[in-house]
């Protein structure tokens, strides 16, 4: 693992819930904690923002609560392809309007099928020309392990591909895809490292189509206990030593929760048999994708 573990992360935002009118324990509303989540990457240096929150008034206070001048490399998503390039592209623009910033690191498609559907290689060709006048630096799609990721990546040559990989879902790891990639030189950043919070939830918790694994679940935190470890830091651990990886993308919806993270980041990744807890269930794991 690098000596900086911070230098891979990438703070993920879906989870701000900006949309929502809620508050959190301390009854702060959601802009300040925001603003404070914001505030605590940007001091510790994380360089990616992955600005995945639902476009409109969720971007618009994301934006105001940036940090200026902006520290972070940042990640928007497109919109979806169904109404044409036209429309993603007005809405990317938008996107970066309401985040305040000129340009943005990249624009990542939101999925694998939307670039094989209709309006699909448009969407790409139009993104491109997007890149090549200066509001992105880079262009990319968010993949599943069933997308046949080689194959989308020597189609349509994205510089960035997302992908999830977690200790319980291990198969594009195994597969050797994230390797492929990698070698095809393509930026990989891991996402849903903790599986939607999976490794964290008590047995009664477990979400129904998972209750098969709940036995798989129950041992892999043996074994974390065992290796003198916790979930969070075997989860971080597994995903920052990956060297497939040029980024690891955290989710958080509090301060306290990120500043959790990054001391899990800087603590040297636990020695645990990380084979031996993949799951082997992709009904399973693709019923809790996120």
């Amino acid at each position: 693992m690098e000596p900086n573990c911070l230098s891979k992360l990438g703070l993920g935002t879906a989870q701000f819930g900006l949309d929502y009118p809620h508050t959190d324990t301390r009854g702060r509303p959601p802009e300040a904690e925001v603003g404070d989540i914001l505030q605590m990457a940007a001091r510790a240096r994380v360089p990616l923002l992955d600005a995945t929150v639902a476009f409109g008034t969720a971007e618009r206070a994301l934006g105001a609560a940036m940090p200026r001048p902006n520290p972070f490399r940042v990640v928007v998503k497109t919109a979806r392809c169904d109404r044409g390039p036209d429309f993603v592209e007005a809405e990317a623009r938008a996107s970066l309007e309401r985040l305040g910033v000129g340009n943005a690191y990249a624009i990542v498609v939101q999925s694998a099928g939307d670039l094989l559907g209709p309006h699909g290689q448009a969407m790409w060709d139009r993104l491109k020309l997007l890149r090549d006048e200066g509001l992105f630096d880079r262009i990319g799609v968010s993949l599943y392990a069933s997308d046949d990721p080689t194959g989308v990546v020597r189609r349509f040559k994205p510089d960035i591909v997302q992908a999830p990989a977690s200790l319980l879902d291990q198969r594009l790891l195994v597969s050797g895809e994230l390797a492929r990639l990698a070698e095809l030189g393509v930026e990989v950043h891991l996402r849903s490292i903790f599986l939607q919070g999976l490794l964290f939830l008590p047995p009664d918790r477990v979400p129904a189509e998972l209750r098969g694994a709940s036995g798989r679940l129950s041992r892999v935190r043996r074994m974390i206990a065992e290796g003198r470890s916790d979930p969070l830091q075997a989860a971080l651990g597994f995903a920052l030593s990956r060297p497939e990886a040029a980024s690891v993308i955290v989710g958080v919806s509090t301060a306290a929760e990120l500043a959790a993270v990054m001391a899990a980041a800087q603590t040297p990744p636990p020695d645990l048999d990380w084979d031996d807890m993949a799951m082997d269930d992709p009904a399973a794991l693709d019923a809790h994708r996120w």
